[in-house]
């Protein structure tokens, strides 16, 4: 019976290493995906040919070997894989802590626990919804914000963005985006072993705050530079 039990928390020790590699390798890949998506909206800054054009060249990418918007397709489909996985991942380990922690430690967990451990869970929740939204607004074009529809990528950037509730939406999902990213930059690091030494440790936690301050300010740079008429 006592070996049973042994062999039942090894195999769960096991499962549960997994899945935090798991998340680790996926969250790290989406940290790579929003750096490069950040970069291609800081095109917007040189004008809206540069915009479009860069617009243009993400679809052209890959021809003649592959089809037009080829690389892009083949990109969200390893984006939607790295998604399930991070949220495949990250419920079950949110699952697993829950039963695993009794109710009296809640309290005395949350005092040591910074804003964005505190956050991940919800935040996550609320930045998978904001990620539905921006897909089926500018992916999918499923609606307009603004004006009437436009065929310039850049222009429906900018005529979005001049409507101010949108941008308050962007706002705070980017803050949201941010604290998500500053703690599980973090963690990631700590589940692949980066975190051995005070001195790597130190350099992670820096790391995570890095990439979060960069990505929140280089994503809010366009919206609000067109909400206040710097980008027309």
């Amino acid at each position: 019976m006592a070996t049973s039990t042994l062999t039942t928390q090894r195999s769960s020790a096991r499962s549960t290493i997994g899945l935090k590699i798991l998340m680790a390798v996926s969250g790290l890949f989406f940290v790579f995906y929003v750096l490069a998506h950040m970069y291609g909206n800081l095109k917007i800054l040189a004008g809206h040919q540069a915009f479009d054009t860069y617009a243009h060249h993400l679809r052209t990418l890959g021809e003649p070997m592959l089809p037009y918007s080829g690389f892009l397709w083949v990109f969200r489909l390893v984006l939607i894989v790295a998604l399930l996985a991070h949220l495949y991942s990250a419920f079950n380990l949110w699952s697993r802590a829950g039963h695993a922690r009794g109710h009296r430690y809640l309290v005395k967990d949350a005092m040591h626990t910074s804003i964005s451990s505190r956050t991940m869970r919800w935040g996550g929740v609320a930045l998978l919804l904001f990620i539905v939204f921006h897909l089926l607004q500018f992916t999918f074009r499923s609606f307009y914000v603004g004006t009437a529809p436009v065929s310039s990528p850049a222009a429906m950037v900018v005529a979005a963005f001049q409507t101010w509730w949108l941008t308050l939406i962007y706002v705070i999902a980017m803050i949201a985006l941010g604290l998500h990213l500053h703690h599980g930059t973090w963690s990631a690091f700590q589940t692949l072993g980066f975190t051995n030494s005070a001195k790597s440790r130190a350099i992670a936690k820096g790391a995570g705050a890095v990439i979060a301050g960069l990505v929140v300010l280089g994503f809010l740079i366009p919206p609000l530079a067109i909400q206040f008429g710097i980008i027309k």
